[in-house]
């Protein structure tokens, strides 16, 4: 297997591609700093895998949600690569990986990540750790105000909590104390979790490709009454 993936829908830039069994990296965290790093890093990764684009088998994208810019530039750049060599993407959750490095880095069994939306959200993923150890969503992911949410408070489960958005709404914890279990360090997904995942779901054609923005209006252009 012979795959790319890269994500910059937070304050990370990663990129990770696995030739076989090996696996090369890249992971920066600077704001504002992507379109000037994501390049350069795939190219570096593929000149130490000593392989090009085109021997690829698929792109694989962190499609959010996330940073609306964010999410524009890695599908961009995804969409531009693999419609130049002929490869499909393979969209995987942002918040998905968080939790996959999670189980991956602790024996946690459920992970509730909540990463920045700003406005006063966050964007909200809750996941149990499944049989083959990667997470298995236990409801859809979405925007999260800052209140009591119902799957931590009506049961039993306890949570470890990942991602920036707790610390950057330290409220939205403390109201939700009660299906809290511990805090995770993990606060960025990284790209080497994108791979696993993309195991299990299916490849699109670069054109059929669409970020989960969750939030549409700041997708959608401003209407004339709106400017």
């Amino acid at each position: 297997m012979r795959r790319l993936a890269l994500d910059t829908s937070s304050l990370a830039c990663t990129v990770a591609l696995k030739v076989d069994d090996k696996l090369f990296e890249r992971h920066e965290e600077q704001a504002r700093e992507h379109t000037r790093l994501l390049m350069p890093m795939i190219r570096s990764s593929l000149e130490a895998a000593g392989i090009s684009l085109a021997d690829l088998d698929a792109i694989v994208l962190g499609n959010g949600p996330g940073s609306f810019i964010g999410l524009r530039i890695a599908a961009s750049v995804a969409q531009g690569l693999a419609h130049g060599a002929g490869l499909t993407i393979i969209p995987v959750s942002s918040l998905a990986a968080i939790a996959a490095e999670v189980f991956d880095r602790s024996d946690a069994s459920q992970v509730a990540v909540a990463q920045d939306a700003h406005m006063n959200e966050v964007y909200l993923g809750l996941y149990e750790r499944g049989d083959d150890d990667l997470p298995v969503l236990l409801s859809g992911e979405r925007l999260q105000g800052q209140g009591i949410i119902e799957e931590l408070s009506g049961s039993d489960a306890k949570f470890v909590f990942a991602g920036q958005g707790w610390q950057r709404y330290p409220g939205l914890a403390a109201a939700n104390k009660a299906g809290f279990a511990a805090e995770s360090d993990v606060l960025f997904p990284r790209a080497a979790y994108l791979l696993a995942l993309a195991e299990q779901l299916p490849a699109l054609e670069p054109k059929d490709l669409q970020p989960a923005y969750m939030r549409q209006k700041v997708a959608e252009k401003p209407s004339p009454k709106d400017t």
